[in-house]
């Protein structure tokens, strides 16, 4: 499988802060000299990066809401497809965390938990829809393209204080699974990476940032170590201590995974 030094031009959505920030400023860094497109809805961020970071003309900057609905992202992709003909590669680092308290229904806010599950999976899988006919495309030509997207430990090991937050890293992780399987034959690589708390703006919302950073693992540690596994042929990168669980719940299922597939294409259910 080709690794991410194969990547020409590459589109990372929810890269003004955190982990989506600090990975497209690594991957511009590569040797291979991508083009890299920073994504996101706060346009100073964007326009920081962009003076920042981009003298030579290789990265650039898109502003895009992962929230507008099907119909504006199907638009927004489509000019992007068109204004970038040679993007490869698409990576998902958009999200939100809140904390809900079933055992009192009446303080769950439905708004906040939906624009959750939108921001974290809905929205993820609807933007894969419409990137894939150009990245099929691609690779059907003999080009390899990928989909990076950005799962949890907490898609294995759910914090019950944090339940729907967990399902949606949880569908992440098995619909990364799913993808990597039955993309694979368009030459559409798909590779998750499975990040541990790690220090983000994620919790500032929360109030949580003071207690959670004598625990978190530093953002540079966690860019480091995922950009040694992304110029790898890995398929799942699971990051620190989120490697202890992978080993428990979840190796060998990529293979069950297309275990499954293969038998389902024989005709077999």
């Amino acid at each position: 499988m080709p690794s991410i030094n194969n990547v020409r031009c590459i589109l990372i959505i929810g890269s003004t802060s955190g982990l989506g920030r600090a990975l497209a400023l690594s991957i511009l860094d590569l040797p291979s000299k991508p083009t890299v497109l920073v994504c996101g809805r706060r346009q100073e961020r964007l326009d920081e990066l962009v003076s920042s970071y981009g003298a030579d003309g290789r990265l650039k900057a898109i502003n895009l809401d992962v929230n507008t609905g099907p119909a504006a992202l199907k638009s927004a992709i489509h000019d992007i497809v068109k204004t970038y003909p040679d993007l490869d590669a698409v990576m998902f680092s958009s999200g939100v965390q809140h904390e809900f308290d079933f055992r009192k229904p009446e303080t769950v806010d439905l708004d906040a938990l939906l624009t959750e599950l939108n921001t974290n999976y809905t929205s993820v899988v609807t933007m894969i829809t419409f990137f894939l006919p150009h990245l099929i495309a691609l690779g059907e030509a003999g080009r390899p393209t990928f989909l990076y997207t950005i799962s949890s430990g907490l898609a294995m090991m759910t914090a019950p204080w944090l339940s729907n937050y967990c399902a949606t890293k949880a569908a992440v992780h098995s619909l990364s699974l799913a993808l990597s399987v039955l993309l694979k034959e368009k030459n559409v690589h798909v590779v998750e990476i499975i990040p541990p708390l790690v220090e983000s703006e994620l919790h500032h919302a929360q109030g949580t940032t003071e207690e959670l950073s004598k625990v978190w693992m530093p953002l540079s540690e966690f860019t480091r170590l995922t950009m040694e596994e992304l110029v790898t042929e890995a398929t799942q990168i699971p990051i620190g201590v989120t490697a202890q669980a992978y080993q428990k719940f979840e190796a060998g299922k990529i293979e069950a995974t297309n275990q499954m597939f293969q038998h389902y294409k024989a005709g077999g259910r």
